[in-house]
């Protein structure tokens, strides 16, 4: 039989990647009208799982997967501006605190995954280590966990919590509108020099990470480089919200991609285990979050927020809207991401080494 010409593959792609966007709209679109944190990024992720188990994958350039890493690493570096640091150095004890509290409890939470034989014991870290789900689902494949598990573990949690925080924003907080979920200004006047510059700089960040393969990849060298472009040139991270909603479907399409069969039947025969897991998690931060109403006089909802084990960039959303000392608890959210940058591929590889389970991701 002869092998399909050239028109007829470019012809079956194009059909597969029209597909994709269309499976992905119509995802991003109904988990935006159920109010879910980040649903470009968890609608692309969806679509990425449908098209994998339906054999229809489609190729993601790895240019653009690389960029919307080191676009992610400057999107983090322009949430932890200087402001945010003079906060942790006001109240250290505090913030070093509630940062290791959250870590201990997420460490020893993966550990006991790993013990248990649910997950090999760098994916059951990385799938446990609060911060950005992102950031930490990128960073698990830079370090030999499986990413697919570990996605699955961060965004599941992100879900949850961010559904308590909305909860408890309404009901103890008065938040003055449903968080994070404002009319997005998708056709926003954009600074044409500051965008090229961001653009550049990462650019210059996927391009160093494709040529040395430092730990961390473009994540870590994009957080580094906005880090200097915007606290130490003085100069500004362009984002536009097209530009990150471009970077989230190539990241979630990625992400989705790695999918099979026995990945989602794994998956789902660990989903009740690790949901009683995830919430034992949410509720002992809760409890150290009333430590701090206790022993700090601090509001319910701002204590409730910053020792949030859900992503950083979900609590952002909330806090802004929110009755809420926002720059307390995004100083709390900010030091425990970089915290886990910093410590978490040293935890992730003695856990492995120590746990019964072999490290092998799942076939």
């Amino acid at each position: 039989m002869p092998a399909p010409s050239q028109d007829v593959r470019s012809a079956s792609l194009a059909v597969r990647w029209a597909g994709l966007l269309a499976l992905t709209a119509l995802l991003s679109g109904l988990l935006a009208l159920l109010r879910t944190p980040a649903p470009t990024l968890l609608g692309a992720i969806v679509a990425g799982v449908v098209v994998a188990l339906g054999e229809r994958r489609v190729p993601v350039p790895m240019a653009g997967f690389m960029l919307s890493q080191g676009l992610l690493g400057m999107m983090i570096a322009r949430a932890c501006p200087l402001p945010v640091f003079t906060e942790l150095m006001r109240h250290w004890e505090v913030f070093l605190l509630g940062v290791t509290s959250v870590i201990v409890l997420s460490v020893g939470l993966g550990w006991q995954l790993a013990r248990w034989r649910l997950l090999p014991g760098s994916t059951a870290i990385w799938g446990s280590f609060p911060g950005a789900a992102t950031a930490m689902t990128l960073l698990a494949g830079e370090f030999g966990a499986d990413v697919r598990l570990v996605a699955l573990m961060q965004y599941l949690r992100v879900v949850m919590v961010a559904s308590l925080m909305m909860v408890a924003a309404t009901v103890v907080g008065g938040a003055d509108a449903p968080a994070g979920h404002a009319r997005v200004a998708w056709m926003a006047p954009v600074d044409g020099r500051g965008l090229t510059l961001t653009l550049g700089v990462g650019a210059l960040a996927a391009l160093a990470a494709w040529r040395w393969r430092p730990p961390g990849g473009a994540l870590v060298l994009g957080l580094a480089a906005g880090v200097l472009m915007q606290d130490v040139a003085g100069l500004d991270i362009v984002l536009p919200p097209w530009l990150l909603a471009a970077a989230a479907l190539c990241l979630g399409w990625n992400i989705g991609q790695r999918f099979d069969r026995a990945v989602i039947r794994h998956a789902l025969r660990l989903l009740p285990r690790l949901l009683a897991v995830l919430s034992l998690l949410i509720l002992l931060c809760t409890g150290m979050a009333a430590l701090l109403v206790v022993w700090m006089d601090i509001d319910p909802l701002t204590a409730y927020l910053a020792m949030s084990p859900g992503g950083a960039d979900s609590v952002a959303l909330i806090a802004a809207s929110s009755h809420v000392d926002a720059p307390f608890v995004m100083a709390m959210q900010t030091g425990r991401l970089l915290a886990v940058l910093a410590v978490g591929p040293a935890v992730a590889r003695w856990v492995s080494r120590r746990s019964s389970l072999p490290p092998a991701p799942v076939q």
